[in-house]
């Protein structure tokens, strides 16, 4: 049993501020951090290959370890949002069915511009991210977000919330038809996918985009954290069809469901259906800890999501994020994991 929580970069807060918010949340019953040490522009931690905002991992990972807290470096996997990255390689980034790159045209919000996991490059591009920050003796692991393509399919709530209606997989958010996906299920099925009658229904189509992401985490990015004796853990989505994440099949030490319900139409008996669903899709039986989203969880609902979860099997929970819960929510949940 293991509880976590997502820190979101704070560049302000002291070294005091941090022993302080370590030492609360310990004792409050959580066990490990998510720190974000990339967020698709800047590194916050001495990165050799990335632009580099501030050494914040750093200053806090050695307050953390004295508080007793596993600390697991949270990267923004996918996204890409450095100029340099697109001058210097425009073919790396995925391309919608209409033929826009994301970089010109990325769907929803501006910054979704993804690089395609199809094209070597990327691969090495990302496992040089995991290779540093492997390299942190006192690091306990690397956690993998936005580990997937851009939504084709945004939950029912979102769909109001950008004025969208997506009863199909319509073109301008279905990636990736960059040259090199296409080529390389043309080598495979010898078929352009453009050239398919009907896209989305498509199990080969469909399944080779998900084995691309799959290939990327198993074959790439795992292998160099554990050649470091670092934990590798993901957040996923419990839709992962709609985000081509088939992520039951990845070889990871644990996965994070991000178990959103607001944004699904859903209330605590949707988390908890998610959390035995999630936990029986598995092909590994390795920890599943629910993502809860505090914004939208009074302090008695907190507790009521983390029983949930925890009696539909989950590991523990991850709590999105340490900004959101107050000191209410923090007593409520140490009532309930204590």
């Amino acid at each position: 049993m293991k509880n976590w929580v997502w820190v979101t970069t704070d560049l302000r807060a002291t070294d005091d501020d941090w022993r302080r918010r370590f030492a609360k949340w310990r004792e409050s019953g959580i066990d490990a951090v998510l720190p974000e040490v990339f967020n698709s522009w800047n590194a916050f931690y001495r990165s050799g290959h990335l632009p580099v905002a501030d050494e914040w991992l750093e200053r806090i990972l050695p307050l953390a370890k004295a508080e007793g807290l596993e600390v697991h470096a949270w990267i923004w996997t996918m996204p890409c949002n450095i100029d340099e990255v697109h001058d210097e390689h425009p073919e790396w980034f995925v391309v919608n069915r209409r033929g826009e790159s994301c970089w010109e045209r990325p769907a929803y919000i501006k910054y979704y511009r993804f690089l395609c996991p199809s094209v070597p490059g990327v691969h090495e591009f990302l496992r040089e991210r995991v290779k540093e920050l492997a390299g942190y003796e006192e690091l306990d692991g690397i956690h993998l977000d936005y580990i997937r393509f851009p939504d084709v399919i945004l939950p029912a709530k979102l769909q109001g919330k950008y004025g969208i209606v997506q009863k199909k997989e319509l073109p301008e958010y279905d990636y990736c038809y960059c040259e090199s996906c296409r080529m390389e299920f043309k080598e495979r099925y010898g078929v352009d996918p453009l050239e398919l009658e009907d896209l989305s229904a498509s199990p080969e189509w469909r399944q080779f985009r998900y084995d691309l992401i799959t290939r990327l985490v198993n074959e790439d990015l795992v292998p160099v954290g554990r050649g470091h004796k670092k934990a590798m853990t993901a957040a996923v989505f419990p839709n992962w069809e709609d985000v081509r994440q088939e992520w039951r099949a990845w070889d990871l030490d644990g996965v994070f469901p991000m178990l959103y319900h607001t944004s699904y139409g859903g209330d605590i008996a949707w988390i908890r259906e998610q959390t035995e669903k999630g936990i029986k899709s598995l092909k590994r039986k390795i920890p599943l800890y629910s993502g809860l989203f505090v914004p939208s969880l009074s302090p008695e609902e907190l507790a009521e999501a983390v029983k949930a979860s925890l009696e539909e099997g989950a590991s523990g929970v991850s709590l999105f994020s340490s900004g959101a819960m107050s000191d209410a929510h923090w007593e409520s949940f140490r009532r309930t994991v204590g």
